[in-house]
């Protein structure tokens, strides 16, 4: 019984890893080469609510053609995964329980405020950006004056936060494995595997605190010991988020990871939202520090609770 519970566990959060995978390819459909006047231009097109659409990509190029015929290839190889895992769960006698409306409504709460959510994570992340210029790289992907790297940052908090969203994730238990692909996805394009577990020493600005080098083992047994700890929901996702934050697991990323891995536990129990408000950042660095240095959370703890919880009412 527990090998199967175990491998059931695995299994979703596989299926999980796939979905986030899946959200993150931006074309899904055939390719269609179409010429006017001499010129080619590509398209993908899909069936959606039993229409097929036509969706235009750009002038046609081989450069172009390639990546799309990538992109295809490894979307049909990850439904495909995603299909395999479904069996197997079902061979297992695993069947997906219906979400509660209560975290529902949680998760559409964090949906409304999206935006606003990600753009006080970049502020804490110190990204230069404005919030129009916030929505508009969540929106399109791009936006002048503002670096690759700031824009690189909002897209994966962004991707990170979908990734949280997911029904599959949201019905996973909030684990070590979550809070890896959380920081594999915090970190996309900075690290080659940024949800790896740090493997050399970090020093923190502004303190003296120098962090040892984390234990993978001691790192997935105490973030199961903080889940199984009794208490309210709003206390053990602090508890999970300082941890993260003080143990820095990963070689960066760890306090966009800890917020989000945090938010994982809270959403799941239909608890609310954590977030660090723009206006707020100075204080929170400041308590950080501080906790940092003396492991005494009594201060950055209040601070949480006071400035950045937001517990879900009915109709959020």
């Amino acid at each position: 019984m527990q090998k199967s519970f175990e491998r059931i566990q695995d299994l979703l959060r596989t299926k999980a890893e796939y979905q986030a995978r899946l959200k993150l390819i931006p074309y899904d459909g055939t390719i269609e080469i179409k010429e006017v006047s001499e010129n080619k231009y590509l398209y993908i097109r899909k069936r959606e609510l039993g229409k097929l659409t036509s969706t235009y990509v750009g002038a046609y190029s081989e450069e172009l053609h390639t990546a799309l015929l990538r992109s295809v290839k490894e979307t049909r190889t990850l439904k495909k995964q995603v299909r395999a895992v479904e069996r197997e769960l079902a061979a297992l006698g695993y069947s997906q329980e219906a979400l509660s409306p209560e975290i529902i409504l949680n998760m559409d709460f964090v949906r409304a405020n999206m935006k606003s959510i990600i753009y006080d994570q970049a502020v804490l992340e110190g990204v230069s950006t404005t919030f129009p210029d916030t929505e508009q790289i969540i929106d399109n992907g791009k936006v002048m004056g503002v670096s690759a790297q700031d824009v690189q940052k909002i897209l994966n908090l962004k991707h990170a936060w979908e990734f949280v969203l997911d029904a599959d994730v949201c019905a996973s238990p909030t684990s070590y494995y979550i809070c890896q692909y959380v920081a594999r996805l915090v970190n996309e394009g900075f690290y080659r595997e940024g949800g790896r577990i740090r493997g050399v020493p970090v020093k923190i600005g502004g303190s003296s605190y120098v962090p040892p080098i984390p234990i993978e083992f001691e790192v997935r047994d105490e973030i199961d010991r903080i889940v199984r700890a009794e208490g309210a929901p709003i206390d053990i996702a602090i508890d999970l988020a300082l941890y993260v934050m003080r143990t820095q697991i990963f070689n960066d990323g760890n306090k966009r990871t800890a917020i989000i891995f945090a938010n994982h536990y809270l959403i799941a129990h239909a608890a609310g939202l954590m977030v660090v408000p723009e206006s707020t950042v100075p204080m929170f660095k400041q308590l950080l520090v501080e906790y940092y240095e003396s492991a005494d959370d009594k201060s950055i703890r209040a601070f949480l609770k006071t400035y950045c919880y937001h517990p879900l009412k009915n109709g959020a």
